[in-house]
């Protein structure tokens, strides 16, 4: 009796481990375990997750933040003086320059105008470079600077109906995408006013004294010709843009734009 009653004992005291043994094994194949870390790359969880481009080898805070419906970057740093503003990288829509100012040089009209102002760094190296050009016999004038984002729109809209979408843009700048934007391009010719923004105007002493002395005082020309494919517009030899001595220099001694300064995407139409 006393045998059966070992043997029994025995056997549930097997039964309970055969069965708390398979109550484990279950346990471990379902459990989840965490998932793995996931590497990031630098940049990227200041971004959202996503690694934001670098617009080139050049030093300009033009970081592109975000890309709108049509694909164009929105540039992070509009306020950079060396910002890259072109068909493919455009200004918050928002972007307002906070430090313009009037310029003291002459103009084609005499009207206190928005068109006549610039920003104050930008003022200032047009000041010298008018006098510069005063002293050596070359009377500049200014013929427009800055635009807002609603007047560069209706000038866009205005030359699409009188030519068309595709010679518009040869020309002319999609609203947030023009240099006048930022308070940092003006566009320059001789003091009567002839050849405004016109071919013209390449075959004048005024463009030629700009051609060799515009670095000096921070400026640069800033669609040069021979480069349509690169910067997307035609030659313009009144267009002037400021980047600073440093940058100005180096790009008036290399011959690049600055989408070939910064390494960017060629511009196409």
């Amino acid at each position: 009796m006393k045998k059966r009653s070992r043997l029994l004992f025995f056997v549930m005291v097997c039964t309970v481990m055969v069965i708390g043994y398979n109550a484990f094994i279950k346990t471990e194949e379902t459990t989840t375990l965490p998932p793995k870390q996931s590497v990031v790359e630098d940049g990227a969880a200041q971004s959202g997750g996503e690694v934001q481009p670098e617009i080139g080898s050049g030093t300009a805070e033009t970081g592109q933040a975000e890309k709108t419906g049509d694909g164009l970057a929105v540039i992070a740093q509009p306020e950079s003086m060396t910002v890259l503003v072109n068909k493919q990288n455009m200004l918050p829509e928002n972007y307002n320059p906070t430090d313009l100012v009037y310029p003291d040089v002459r103009f084609i009209f005499s009207e206190k105008l928005d068109k006549r102002k610039l920003r104050k760094e930008a003022a200032g190296g047009l000041e010298k470079m008018f006098a510069a050009a005063e002293d050596e016999g070359i009377l500049l004038a200014g013929v427009s600077a800055y635009r807002s984002h609603s007047t560069q729109k209706t000038l866009f809209e205005r030359y699409v109906k009188r030519d068309g979408l595709e010679k518009a843009r040869t020309y002319s700048a999609f609203p947030g995408t023009s240099e006048h934007e930022t308070g940092l391009a003006v566009d320059v010719s001789g003091s009567d006013g002839k050849c405004a923004a016109a071919d013209c105007f390449a075959d004048t002493e005024e463009a030629l004294w700009l051609e060799r002395h515009a670095h000096e005082y921070g400026f640069i020309i800033r669609y040069l010709e021979g480069k349509e494919a690169i910067t997307g517009y035609q030659y313009e030899p009144w267009h002037l843009r400021y980047v600073g001595t440093e940058l100005a220099a180096e790009l008036a001694a290399s011959g690049e734009t600055l989408e070939e300064y910064y390494d960017a995407v060629p511009v196409t139409n």
